[in-house]
């Protein structure tokens, strides 16, 4: 799923002071941020249907939610780092219960799903294994806090060389919860 637009443009404008830093992994395009709920690698064409149908089934009793991009982080060590990542915030738990409806979809289909905890994140940039690399450099977005956008939907993607193609999306309820 994407976040809006809007939510997209403010973080690329706080990643982009930090785009030419030594050390900085090779940033994404913010047209293509997304977050990613559940990977699941290559799946049999003729699973295809069964899968679109358990996604919608999973995505129906998601109730409103509010997210936001906060803060970021990485995956990997501070002295080799793999991947930059914006966190979320907001109705987190909304979330983790969608992907996990989403991952119980998927293993009832019999497709393999990781066995680890959803972490929601953005994937800002990745480093690359033998070039220098400034593990510190997330903590400089540490204080970010995006605007809030409602959850409205999740969209199936097919990833193939590079290229994401939307394969079906569904609306999620549309009047977001109320914050504290």
């Amino acid at each position: 799923m994407a976040p809006p637009a809007e939510a997209r443009a403010d973080l690329a404008a706080a990643v982009e002071p930090l785009r030419e830093v030594p050390g900085a992994p090779r940033w994404g395009d913010p047209a293509r941020w997304h977050l990613t709920l559940l990977f699941l690698g290559a799946v049999p064409p003729a699973l295809l249907p069964g899968l679109t149908g358990a996604v919608g089934d999973a995505v129906a009793p998601t109730p409103p939610a509010t997210l936001r991009l906060a803060g970021a982080g990485r995956f990997g060590s501070r002295r080799r780092p793999q991947v930059c990542w914006a966190g979320v915030d907001g109705d987190v738990a909304v979330l983790a219960g969608l992907a996990g409806r989403l991952a119980a979809a998927a293993r009832a289909l019999g497709l393999p799903v990781e066995d680890r905890p959803f972490r929601p994140h953005l994937t800002l940039g990745r480093w690359h294994p033998r070039r220098p690399a400034d593990g510190d450099l997330p903590g400089r977005l540490a204080g970010y806090r995006g605007p809030d956008w409602p959850l409205t939907e999740v969209t199936l993607v097919r990833s193939a060389a590079g290229r994401h193609e939307p394969l079906d999306a569904w609306v999620t309820r549309r009047t977001p919860s109320a914050r504290p």
